[in-house]
């Protein structure tokens, strides 16, 4: 009887926290998303060693190397989506968190063409976001199945 009491109350730690942890990155996630500027503005992304030598290895100009770097963050941003959606989501089908996910960054991309027009919206930054949810739907559904 305390077994499956207990295994009840961990149970809604568990969803509990995985709530607090979705909302804190949806607030990151909308900060990130209408910031005023490119949160990269400053950040002379393409002087950086590292995306020197990949733009060296790859043969890339310094604008093909920040668009790879780019389209990287838009997939890593969108990867906790993924875990925590499918966290949420776990008795729906696995292809639900992803098109949440890429819902969602449709609806990003149309909130900075209307209220930031100083930020682009990006198809591309939806295609990458999708890619992210769908990454960390796969790495829930692997972590989980051990």
């Amino acid at each position: 009887m305390h077994r499956a009491r207990d295994s009840t109350i961990e149970r809604m730690r568990s969803h509990r926290l995985t709530v607090v942890v979705a909302l804190a990155y949806l607030v990151f996630l909308a900060l990130v998303a209408l910031w005023p500027t490119h949160v990269d503005e400053n950040l002379a992304v393409v002087d950086w060693s590292w995306v020197r030598w990949m733009g060296n290895v790859l043969d890339l100009t310094p604008a093909q190397s920040y668009d790879v770097v780019e389209f990287s963050a838009n997939v890593a941003l969108f990867v906790p989506f993924g875990v925590v959606a499918s966290l949420q989501l776990r008795r729906w089908p696995l292809a639900l968190p992803v098109i949440i996910g890429a819902l969602v960054s449709v609806c990003i991309e149309l909130a900075q063409h209307t209220l930031r027009p100083e930020r682009t919206a990006s198809l591309g930054d939806v295609v990458a976001n999708s890619i992210g949810a769908l990454i960390g739907v796969v790495l829930h559904h692997m972590i989980s199945r051990r």
